[in-house]
């Protein structure tokens, strides 16, 4: 189920973009997507069989394709290039508080009713979620600057492909973005096998702080790091990115201590907050007066999940083959190779 789930995913990343660049109504495509995650979850919560789960994390992989986009698009038709930045960092901080207060609270409502508890809720959470959205006017938003700057051109996708194929600055992104994803998608899952192993009396409560403490790291400083975006531009804060991937996989190889991960682990919090911001912002850099922005996410949705699926995969035969001393090192040197990338390649996108 989560195969399917995770290719489904990858292989409506690009066409769900493009439709978000032809579907003038962004408030539209979000309501749709707030929706089918909550059909979703009650699909889950009421029919628990094969084919009916097939369905569920067939309708989440569509929401999942369509949600995070579409309110990139939107921030970008609200506020314009100028405030882009200084929007998504508000955003980023918004989105980890809520994955923390939403962790929190799912765990505690399966903790003290049931398991279906948690389903129910999550498709409850669409009511607030679709009343947010309809205090947004859509006189608000501008059309044209939600698709990456001009009208729609009508033509196959195959045209747009190969334009957004022929735009350098954009691929050498895609590249960095699997990269780190390689880097830093299974490192905490390897910390969890190895801490599980080392101290297992300790490993489940140190593993909850590690997940949720970035969360806070993330909701802290992500405002912070939108308005360093604008002044310092992107190029140093991809920087940032790949340094404490380095720091935590030295750390993780070298050090046993739960303190010791933990504080370590705060930094995937500054990764996570400086991406969140740099991703979409890139994308609206490189892509401006296209008209393919969402397209272009689509492109590097299909990135973060490549560097994700192999990530997991090689860091699990490694570990399993030498052993946790040397998948840390091998994750650590994936990341200093993202930050010669980057420091080598990739330009600075701000005008």
């Amino acid at each position: 189920m989560l195969t399917v789930g995770t290719l489904s995913a990858m292989l409506l990343q690009i066409p769900v973009g493009a439709l978000i660049d032809r579907v003038p109504n962004k408030r539209l495509l979000a309501a749709i997507a707030t929706i089918a995650i909550s059909v979703s979850a009650l699909l889950l919560a009421w029919w628990p069989i094969f084919s009916v789960v097939l369905v569920a994390k067939l309708l989440h992989a569509i929401a999942s394709c369509l949600a995070g986009p579409v309110l990139s698009a939107l921030s970008l038709g609200l506020v314009g290039y100028d405030l882009l930045s200084t929007r998504l960092g508000r955003n980023a901080r918004f989105l980890s508080l809520g994955n923390a207060v939403a962790a929190g609270l799912l765990g505690i409502v399966g903790y003290y009713y049931s398991n279906q508890a948690i389903f129910l809720l999550t498709a409850a959470l669409a009511f607030p979620t679709l009343i947010a959205l309809g205090q947004i006017r859509s006189t608000d938003i501008n059309p044209d600057l939600a698709r990456g700057g001009r009208t729609q051109e009508k033509g196959a996708l195959s045209d747009a492909l190969l334009r957004i194929a022929r735009n350098k600055p954009l691929l050498i992104f895609a590249s960095i973005v699997v990269l780190f994803q390689l880097a830093n998608a299974a490192m905490l899952p390897i910390m969890a096998g190895a801490l599980t192993k080392r101290v297992p009396e300790l490993a489940t409560a140190v593993i909850a702080i590690c997940i949720l403490a970035p969360q806070f790291v993330v909701a802290v400083i992500a405002p912070a790091i939108g308005s360093m975006a604008q002044r310092w531009g992107r190029r140093h804060l991809l920087m940032i990115c790949f340094v404490p991937l380095c720091v935590r996989s030295t750390v993780f190889a070298m050090s046993n201590e739960p303190a010791a991960i933990v504080a370590v682990q705060l930094l995937d919090g500054v990764s996570a907050a400086a991406l969140g911001v740099l991703v979409p912002l890139v994308i609206a850099d490189t892509t401006r007066g296209s008209g393919h922005f969402n397209l272009a996410q689509g492109v590097i949705g299909v990135a973060v999940g490549i560097g994700a699926s192999l990530g997991t995969t090689m860091a699990g035969y490694v570990a399993d083959r030498y052993g946790d001393l040397v998948v840390f090192l091998f994750l650590g040197s994936v990341g200093a190779i993202g930050l010669l990338v980057v420091t080598s390649f990739m330009p600075e996108t701000r005008r």
